[in-house]
């Protein structure tokens, strides 16, 4: 009698996990997302790794070439549901316990302002993102301030963190209400020993034209 799907499944995933415990990590580990990770955050997860990786930037590099089919391979498993739900249910990794000891940095909240026709219509656009900065006061003549900006490095023992301006693309979606937000994963406070927090955009009605809708007659 042919095997249920379910159970062929099974065994190729009971196999190719077996090739992957040897080297101790989880297919979660080898993407480097927490087990309850979405889907959007494996998706960014997965593509950041694969650029990474690839074997076009890595010519020649058998190592990159090995966690590049490492990469494919997670990702084809736990970007489907139905393989990932059988996954989940038979190699699942480590407890909940265990993920919440994992370190997380701070999530930065920006306020993305958008207009009434801008969450009704969709609008795409860019926002930067500077480095944040601490405020001091320098003395240049006596009784003359000046105020200064530098920049501030937390919890960098032993290494040297500089952190860039750059630029992310908001794309707003046709149908955002007031106050959604737009995550962009592990984008947000880095931490020492951690996974970064992430850098979240919620949307800001500006009070612009305002809008009416109208029914149509049948």
């Amino acid at each position: 009698m042919a095997l249920s799907s379910t159970k062929l499944l099974f065994l190729l995933f009971a196999l190719s996990y077996a090739i992957v415990a040897i080297a101790g990590k989880s297919y979660y580990d080898i993407l480097q997302v927490p087990k309850g990770a979405s889907d959007e955050q494996i998706k960014r997860a997965y593509r950041k790794l694969a650029l990474k990786y690839h074997p076009d930037k890595n010519p020649g590099n058998e190592e990159a070439n090995k966690r590049f089919s490492e990469i494919n391979n997670a990702y084809e498993v736990v970007s489907d549901s139905e393989k990932r739900g059988i996954y989940d249910r038979f190699f699942g990794g480590g407890s909940v316990e265990e993920e919440e000891r994992i370190v997380k940095g701070d999530d930065v909240i920006v306020e993305l302002d958008a207009t009434l026709e801008d969450l009704y219509m969709g609008a795409p656009g860019k926002r930067r993102c500077n480095c944040r900065n601490e405020v001091y006061h320098k003395q240049i003549d006596p009784g003359m301030f000046q105020q200064m900006t530098e920049q501030v490095c937390e919890q960098c023992q032993n290494v040297k963190y500089e952190r860039e301006g750059y630029f992310v693309t908001v794309d707003i979606e046709k149908g955002m209400q007031d106050g959604q937000e737009v995550v962009f994963y592990e984008d947000g406070e880095p931490i020492i020993d951690g996974e970064p927090g992430d850098l979240k955009l919620p949307m800001i009605d500006s009070g612009g034209k305002a809008m009416t809708c109208t029914p149509q007659s049948p």
